[in-house]
């Protein structure tokens, strides 16, 4: 079956936005794993605007299934991954103002600077993923810059769904293919949501893990967390 992580910065969102400690962010994470999750998201920026550098020190030990932190390598995230040692590390391209992750690496371009972060993770036993998009050339050289696996950017699949599915899909069913071929996991994310995840989730081949928190906490509110957390998954029960 096809890993569900939720992203829980949403959740973080609406506590920063009164102060305090409302919604608890830390017990979010342990409910979402009691609920059937098989991972949780967090993607601590710069500015720490919803999820905070200490709700990721947090969280880590009530984490039983996987935890995977994502975000830009500066150094200090660097040092902050290394301290809290989760399970996957994923990294994404953002400028530190990014109002959320809008584009995939340039794995040529950002090779040696890449190849770097990705030999210090993996020294301490960090499986490591590159946010990329759908081109062949950035994902075989991710393989080759030593990435244990890829999360594709979703956000063209998803916009594209209503329209024509079939066209939408295509060009990451060919990605898909490509990462096996080259020895890479696949992740996926953005933009997933009840309504495009099941498609997806049938004709992508490899897909190990979707990452999926604006949709799913939005969701909650008419759904119930549980109860969410349970329709994502059952779009996931595919073949």
């Amino acid at each position: 079956m096809i890993r569900l992580s939720v992203n829980i910065n949403k959740i973080a969102t609406l506590r920063n936005a009164r102060g305090g400690n409302v919604p608890d962010v830390v017990r979010a994470a342990g409910d979402c794993e009691a609920f059937g999750a098989q991972g949780i998201t967090v993607h601590p920026r710069p500015d720490e605007r919803h999820i905070r550098y200490q709700d990721v020190r947090d969280i880590r030990p009530l984490i039983n299934s996987e935890y995977n932190i994502e975000g830009y390598p500066s150094q200090k995230f660097i040092n902050l991954v290394l301290e809290v040692r989760p399970h996957q590390v994923t990294l994404v391209p953002d400028l530190p103002d990014a109002l959320t992750s809008n584009a995939g690496w340039d794995t040529i371009r950002n090779s040696d600077f890449l190849r770097d972060v990705l030999s210090g993770f993996k020294e301490y036993n960090i499986r490591t993923s590159l946010f990329i998009e759908t081109d062949d050339r950035m994902i075989r050289h991710a393989a080759a810059i030593g990435a244990n696996r890829v999360e594709l950017y979703t956000e063209r699949y998803a916009s594209q769904y209503s329209r024509n599915r079939e066209h939408a899909i295509e060009p990451y069913v060919r990605a898909a293919r490509t990462a096996v071929e080259a020895g890479l996991g696949l992740n996926a994310g953005h933009d997933l949501n009840l309504e495009n995840l099941r498609y997806f989730a049938s004709n992508i081949p490899g897909l190990l893990e979707v990452s999926i928190g604006h949709a799913l906490i939005s969701d909650a509110l008419y759904f119930g967390l549980e109860n969410t957390i349970q329709l994502y998954l059952r779009e996931l029960r595919v073949g």
